[in-house]
């Protein structure tokens, strides 16, 4: 019995280029060449043109992930990695993801990032292992670094802005609400509570000459 022969497999092949760098002609040519040698069906060009690598909202890359959830196509192909992620830990989640979709992975100038052979899936592991541990590097330097400035006696986050709290409780006592008074103090209304609270003038005290605040 004469076996069927094998479904060729269907690629997307994805390009960007950033604005200024007219090279989507070199890519395209170049991932079309090597899909026609490799025996690959082309199943769509996925081309975000004028869009930086660090850009979140690409077009195209969204409507590729799209068809590869619905199982369009077997092989993602791009010309160099950092064509497809913005960063890092971006391209190490498509990779993720494609891969939990049983889509395969191909880079044609960086020679062995492919998930086609054992060698291209130990260096794509490596690179996320080297990813993590670069993450965890940066993470422990800035908690040793914070630390550091507890210890010196550095205040952290933003200073705390000074209120006038007797111009404040003038303009209470006046009858302006709460909302008023931080208007024309020009703070925050929340800020303004909380100042009050921590100076035991808020809620105000039975008898004063401020009347119920409605606009809290």
């Amino acid at each position: 019995m004469t076996p069927k022969p094998a479904k060729p497999i269907r690629a997307a092949l994805y390009v960007r280029c950033s604005t200024g760098h007219q090279d989507i002609g070199l890519q395209e040519d170049e991932l079309k060449q090597v899909a026609e040698q490799r025996g690959w069906d082309v199943h769509d060009i996925y081309i975000d043109e004028g869009f930086s690598g660090t850009t979140a909202d690409r077009p195209a890359l969204e409507r590729m992930m799209t068809d590869a959830r619905r199982g369009k196509f077997d092989l993602l192909v791009v010309w160099k990695l950092d064509r497809l992620g913005r960063s890092l830990q971006h391209l190490l989640a498509i990779l993720d993801e494609l891969t939990s979709l049983g889509v395969g992975f191909v880079s044609v100038r960086d020679a062995g990032i492919t998930t086609e052979s054992a060698s291209g899936k130990l260096m794509i592991s490596l690179i996320g292992a080297f990813s993590a541990y670069e993450h965890a590097m940066i993470r422990e330097r800035c908690m040793a670094g914070l630390q550091r400035a507890k210890d010196k006696g550095i205040v952290l986050g933003r200073p705390r802005r000074e209120i006038d709290l007797r111009g404040a409780l003038a303009l209470l006592d006046r009858g302006h609400g709460l909302k008023s008074a931080a208007k024309i103090l020009g703070i925050p209304k929340t800020t303004l509570r909380e100042r009050l609270i921590e100076a035991g003038e808020w809620p105000r005290k039975p008898g004063s000459e401020n009347p119920p605040d409605r606009s809290t």
